[in-house]
């Protein structure tokens, strides 16, 4: 008998209950999440925070990496064509 009651307090408190708190919690959570900024619209095309925060004028180009030339690679030496031949034999 008090399987059955056990089992009939947790279904009613699964499909009664727990929706109500989830719904709550989650609400308050999205709020939250909205008052932050993360469910807000994305900036306009052209528009770019700089470091110091301002915003980028259209038509400006800034460059914050350069990568290094393949002559001053220490790692790929000059003249490299590709790898080693492994013969390949196929087996059945």
């Amino acid at each position: 008998m008090t399987f059955w009651l056990l089992l009939l307090f947790t279904f009613f408190f699964v499909r009664y209950v727990l929706p109500l708190v989830l719904r709550t919690v989650l609400s308050g959570f999205v709020r939250k999440q909205m008052r932050n900024g993360f469910g807000g619209p994305p900036p306009g095309p052209g528009y770019r925070a700089n470091a110091s925060g301002a915003a980028q004028q259209p038509g400006e180009v800034r460059v914050d990496f350069v990568p290094p030339t393949a002559a001053s690679s220490k790692n790929n030496p000059t003249g490299f064509k590709g790898g080693e031949y492994v013969d390949y034999e196929e087996v059945k």
